[in-house]
Order: C-alpha cells, then structure tokens, then sequence
C-alpha cells in the first residue's frame, strides 16, 4: 500500500460497470469524509486481485480498497483488522465497506514501507527497526485464543506444499517427477509437516515481512504499521518469526538472522508466550517451519509468473531455492529432499550457514 507520493494520476477500469459503480459509491462516501474525488491515484496492488487507491480528504489521505467480490473476500480482512486493533497493534481502521461491491474505506497508515528504509548493508544497524517489528508481532501472538482464526492445520500445510511440485518443479521448471522422486517428496513433505504442527499454536499473520510493514508518518507512533494480513490463522508460532528474518525479498547473513531471532525468543519468553526454555531447539524448530514456506512461496511465484502474468516474482526464486538447499543440506533427515533439489537446480549444494545475499 505504498507509493513514493506521485502526482494525482488517472486510475484505469478495465470494466465500465465496475467503474460506474465505484463513482457511486465513491460519491457517497465522500462527504463524511471530507474527501476529495479528483485527488484518487493508484497506490499499490498486490499478489491478489485487490488493489488499492490513494485519496486525499481535507486533513489526511486515505486509501481504497478495491475487492472485486467475486474474486476476494473481503470478511476475513474486517475481522482480523479489528482483532489487530484489540490487540494493540498499529492497523487501518475499516471506515467504509461496500461489501456486495467490494470497495472499501481505510485509514492510511504512510507511503513507506520497512523494506524501503532497510540498509541491507549494514545489518546491525537494522536491528532498531526489527526490534519494533517483534514488538508488533509478540503483541499478536499474545491475543491468541483458540477457534477464532482457521487452523494452520495438516490439510492447509499439505495443500501449500503441494505449490512447489505442481507449479515451481512441473510448470516453471518443465520436470516430470519420476515416482521415486514423487515419493520422496511426499515422504518428505510429511516429516516437514509433522515437525511443524509440534509447535504450540498462536494468531500468525503468514506473511509478516518488511514489505507488509509501514513506517508510521507520525514520528512519535513507535508501533510499525500492519497490512496484509487477510489470510491469519492460527498454526505454528514459529511461522511469522521466520516469514520475518527469511524475507521473500531481502536476504541476511545468518549472523543478524540469529541476533533477532534470539531477541524475539527472549522477548516472548518474558511474555510468557510458548517458545520453549531451548533457543537452540527453537530455532530448529524456525528452521522447518521456513522451509515449508520457502517450498510454498516457490510455488506461488512460478503461479503468479506463469498463470497470473507477474513476473516479477519469480525473479526472487533462486533466494527461496537458496534457503532450501540451505536448510535441506544442514538436517540429515532432509537429505533427500536436499538431493533432489540439486538435481533440479544442476549446481553444487549450498553448505553451511551462510545464506548469502542475493
């Protein structure tokens, strides 16, 4: 939901219905916000079918959400925003929402992303920033309460490892998987499975990374913005710790990856949230559970390059091809699945811990 503040610009419909219904509802929105129609300009769009608008009103800006309905949903949106907001952290309030035309109204939280003012080289001097980043993440994980998100559950993990096989191995690469390799996919998928539902479970956000966290215009508000965050569950609470230091976009050496994940570790320890009195177990643990999301986001940027005509994504698999190979090559119960992927990739296996900037 960021831009770098360009002027007002046309914003494009490529359906004249759904653009005359937007006027409409637009129009009647306006006015108890103050807002002002001629200002309306793109701010971003993401991996879905949603994109979002900028729109000024008389004292802030604000952004639109526009949600076709049959393509989005937008109910899990309003409900996690609002269980976002009691849990304290820094979310756009939804002020308006057309739910039968998908457009909604939301606060908007600033122009620049995490991602935008990392400096990738210099790690420690990102540590400020990422600290207040898991300061937001332990205060959703601490709302936790069973039954209200769906289930990160065997099914779910399951249906995303699937992505990798169907869409990176068969579709992206051109490989037809032998029935070995098949099985020992599927062998390995459900170890990875297995150690991962070992987790206690807590609120995830699922894809908790610098480019979904905002830096608040207000320098006095310490608590980062939140977005993206539609598709929270409930699973492993070892899953955003990892989404966060193994970014689908940014890669650390693993000496910065460990000092925050650490401190996390330490934090929501005192918090009293279930992350075990072992931080070398732990981190095992945040091991596996990247490698189930670097298998999947595999996956889904070949789909979003292949069938969704964005490819832009897919020029980040060889860092997501790099944490597998990384964590594959470093537990001697993934060494099938490290020497398949090799195989695959038709390089020398990455060892060690470094994961290297790519």
């Amino acid at each position: 939901m960021s831009d770098s503040a360009p002027p007002p610009s046309a914003v494009a419909w490529s359906d004249p219905r759904r653009e005359a219904a937007f006027h409409g509802w637009l129009a009647r929105v306006a006015p108890a916000h103050g807002l002002r129609p001629a200002s309306l300009r793109p701010a971003s769009a993401d991996a879905s079918f949603r994109r979002y608008l900028r729109i000024d009103g008389d004292s802030a800006s604000f952004i639109v959400m526009d949600a076709p309905p049959e393509r989005e949903n937008c109910e899990p949106f309003v409900k996690i925003a609002q269980l976002m907001a009691q849990a304290g952290l820094n979310v756009p309030r939804v002020l308006d929402w057309d739910a039968p035309l998908g457009f909604m109204l939301l606060d908007d939280l600033g122009t620049q992303t995490m991602i935008e003012v990392v400096d990738a080289a210099d790690p420690p001097a990102n540590q400020p920033l990422y600290l207040r980043a898991v300061d937001a993440l332990i205060a959703w994980q601490l709302a936790s309460k069973p039954g209200v998100l769906p289930p990160y559950d065997e099914a779910l993990l399951a249906r995303e490892l699937a992505l990798f096989p169907d869409w990176y191995l068969q579709q992206h690469r051109q490989l037809e998987l032998s029935a070995a390799q098949r099985a020992t996919l599927d062998a390995q998928f459900r170890l990875i499975i297995q150690r991962n539902l070992a987790a206690p479970g807590v609120y995830v956000h699922r894809d908790f990374m610098p480019r979904n966290l905002m830096i608040p215009r207000d320098p006095t508000e310490q608590r980062l913005g939140v977005l993206d965050f539609q598709d929270a569950v409930h699973g492993p609470i070892t899953y955003d710790i990892a989404c966060l230091m193994r970014d689908a976009f940014l890669s650390w050496d693993e000496e910065f990856v460990l000092d925050i994940t650490v401190r996390y570790w330490e934090k929501a320890r005192r918090a009293g949230l279930p992350v075990g009195d072992d931080f070398g177990e732990f981190y095992r643990a945040v091991e596996w559970m990247g490698l189930q999301r670097h298998l999947k986001v595999a996956g889904i940027f070949a789909r979003l390059t292949l069938r969704d005509g964005k490819p832009k994504y897919l020029a980040d698999a060889p860092r997501f091809i790099a944490y597998i190979r990384s964590t594959a090559g470093r537990y001697r119960e993934l060494a099938p699945l490290a020497r398949l992927v090799d195989e695959v990739e038709g390089s020398a296996a990455v060892s060690g811990y470094a994961f290297g900037r790519i």
